[in-house]
């Protein structure tokens, strides 16, 4: 069947280094293109002193509307404002990302667990809900597009406490959120030092459990508790100096059926970091 371009995206970067004692110029040109059946193809032509390569990848159409799940309370990348509008840095890449792709898509509020439930049920496509990208996940199944940001974890007390750091909660317990990358980080060093773990459904419920007492601290991403802390004066303070190395956060699905949905989310993601949208949803929530 003869093909028809409906829609062309075009980009072009340049740049010039010093190597030695000489001046590299490399010249990086994209073209994206979707055809009448919806395919997306993307042509990178770089040259670099006037040695040319091009590299042509396409990625099938995502046909009919598909489902994604996410969290409820996982701000800045998922929560509902003062004016119930369900909005974050997930929610504005996501929808970025299928405007780009023509790709026709609800989105479902279900809360950690029952997002994941969800797409091992077959009920939603794919979910988006600040997941890190860990091998743990891709052995139980996960199957994720490229990170779109990078996040670590850390620990967080009480404002008024005096811990310092994980030498000081020998014999104590924190607090963590189910089947997060919080959970795992604390799992992986409570032997280490001593200390004990409780399990949490939601952020909400976690902070509240150190803020009464019951636990001394908690897990959670750097990028969450600190907003909370920030613009809710939540009661805690985030110790810098117990964070990990993080991991990128991932779109994900959970069937090899669904490939061409994370192939178009990467393309997708790729075209809006191009044009400069994924900048702007990024300080538009987080100044960066």
């Amino acid at each position: 069947m003869k093909k028809r371009i409906v829609a062309t995206m075009m980009a072009m970067v340049a740049a010039v280094s010093l190597m030695g004692c000489g001046i590299t110029t490399t010249s990086t040109y994209t073209e994206t293109t979707t055809d009448a059946d919806g395919n997306t193809t993307t042509t990178t032509t770089t040259t670099t002193d006037g040695e040319t390569t091009t590299e042509t990848t396409t990625t099938p159409a995502v046909e009919g509307k598909v489902i994604i799940a996410t969290d409820t309370v996982f701000r800045p990348f998922e929560y509902t404002n003062a004016d119930g509008e369900f909005v974050g840095i997930d929610v504005d890449i996501l929808a970025a990302v299928c405007e780009d792709q023509g790709i026709d898509y609800e989105l479902q509020s279900l809360g950690w667990d029952a997002a994941i439930a969800a797409c091992q049920a077959g009920q939603a496509n794919g979910m988006i809900a600040g997941a890190s990208i860990t091998d743990e996940r891709k052995e139980n199944g996960w199957i994720f597009s490229d990170g779109y940001y990078n996040a670590t974890q850390c620990m967080s007390v009480a404002a008024d406490s005096s811990v310092e750091s994980f030498d000081d909660i020998a014999g104590m317990t924190v607090a963590v959120k189910t089947a997060t990358q919080g959970a795992s980080y604390a799992e992986s060093i409570k032997d280490q030092y001593g200390f004990e773990i409780s399990y949490f459904e939601d952020s909400p419920t976690m902070y509240q459990a150190v803020l009464g007492g019951q636990c001394v601290g908690c897990f959670e991403d750097t990028p969450i508790i600190k907003t909370f802390i920030k613009e809710d004066g939540l009661a805690l303070k985030a110790l810098d100096n117990t964070q990990n190395d993080g991991a990128p956060y991932g779109f994900a699905v959970f069937s090899a059926d669904q490939q061409a949905l994370v192939d178009a989310f990467n393309a997708g993601l790729a075209n809006i970091k191009a044009s400069g949208k994924y900048d702007e949803i990024i300080a538009k929530y987080l100044g960066e």
